[in-house]
């Protein structure tokens, strides 16, 4: 595939989040703009705020709807940063369909497609099929920001609306470590916006699951 790189697309512009959407049109919803996030003294499973811009996150509970991007992705290069505390879980899921993992992983050592960096499983009749761990553990402890640099490559269809090859993760770089190289999705995973397939989707962070924030949400358009 000849690659070449378009113009970046901050997605987050750190001031507000007008560019972004609820999943189910949840207006009430609890993501918010701030200027930092550390994990609460009081429940380290929390985060504590301090006022500014820069940083969204999922709210006080860490229990809220996901939120995805009004832009619409294909082939691309993702740079996003993220923070999680103790215990905490999330996901970047491409297109609104392929998920790639966010978990407080600190000092796990058997390695799943659940683990933070993992390509995660499809949901099949009941079952968990698939998925891929990382190669490797590179995950800070919670509260430090950790950041994922990732080329994703869209399905194709033909003419007709088949679809002709899966969507790719040609490589997932975690804190500067490669944790994986063409890993084929063959179909939406688990908890996906998102079940059919097609050319173009939006960019969705799972927002239900456990404190987390973001920040540096860049995207360029690969052609």
């Amino acid at each position: 595939m000849s690659i070449q790189s378009g113009s970046e697309i901050q997605l987050f512009n750190g001031k507000n989040l007008d560019s972004w959407l609820a999943r189910g049109g949840n207006e009430k919803h609890e993501w918010r703009v701030v200027g930092a996030v550390a994990p609460s003294p009081e429940n380290p499973k929390l985060f504590v705020t301090e006022p500014g811009e820069g940083v969204f996150y999922n709210g006080p509970t860490g229990r809220t709807a996901d939120l995805y991007t009004a832009h619409q992705h294909g082939d691309c290069e993702l740079h996003i940063e993220f923070v999680v505390p103790t215990g905490s879980n999330s996901g970047v899921y491409f297109m609104g369909r392929y998920e790639i993992q966010i978990l407080d992983s600190w000092g796990e050592t058997e390695l799943k497609s659940g683990t933070c960096g993992g390509v995660y499983a499809r949901w099949i009749d009941g079952k968990s099929v698939g998925g891929n761990p990382p190669r490797v553990n590179a995950s800070k402890p919670p509260g430090e920001w950790q950041t994922y640099d990732v080329i994703f490559r869209a399905p194709r269809f033909d003419a007709s609306g088949n679809k002709i090859s899966n969507a790719v993760f040609e490589k997932v770089i975690w804190n500067g470590q490669v944790v994986h190289e063409n890993v084929e999705v063959d179909g939406h995973t688990r908890a996906a916006m998102l079940e059919d397939e097609a050319a173009l989707g939006p960019l969705m962070l799972q927002g239900d699951h456990g404190s987390v924030a973001y920040r540096n949400v860049i995207l360029r358009p690969l052609g």
